[in-house]
């Protein structure tokens, strides 16, 4: 593997704050889920098509993570955060801004190669390769950022909220 799950966060934060794609970070698997401060995304589609839609109409993010908790073993890890986040809505000009909590769950990414001791596919890349398999007679010709990525860890959940009146 190539990075910790914590590398991993961090790196998210910044391509959150850089404008960078953000839907590599998160598994392709219908059951994977995001948890936004107004919405709830069920599955890599709608994830997709929300974050695309956010990089398009927000811009001038500040990300600042003031207690980033992980607990990594083995293919799996937990996260939990406060984060102080603020954007520029592009559509309105209006400058965003909350207290917030984050929290979820990463996954090892199979396609990374990482194997059991013996060599044998773990479990969890038994699970990537028939989703892999699924997916690829779903495939469109185009490729785009959902389809591919050589991350090591990914999010399979993620859960933003705040105690801020939205």
């Amino acid at each position: 593997m190539t990075a910790s799950a914590e590398a991993t966060i961090r790196d998210y934060y910044d391509a959150l704050r850089d404008g960078d794609p953000l839907v590599p970070y998160f598994r392709r698997s219908d059951s994977t889920v995001k948890f936004a401060i107004s919405e709830a995304l069920f599955g890599h589609d709608d994830i997709g098509a929300a974050l695309r839609e956010q990089t398009e109409t927000t811009a001038e993010w500040t990300i600042e993570s003031s207690h980033l908790v992980v607990t990594e073993r083995d293919s799996c890890a937990t996260f939990a955060d406060e984060v102080a986040m603020a954007w520029t809505d592009t559509e309105t000009g209006k400058r965003r801004q909350f207290e917030t909590r984050w929290s979820g769950t990463l996954i090892v990414n199979s396609a990374t190669g990482d194997t059991e001791a013996d060599g044998a596919p773990t479990g969890t890349e038994r699970e990537a390769a028939s989703e892999r398999e699924t997916d690829a007679e779903a495939e469109t010709e185009t490729e785009t950022e959902t389809e591919t990525t050589d991350r090591g860890w990914e999010f399979v959940s993620m859960h933003v909220s705040t105690a801020d009146e939205v």
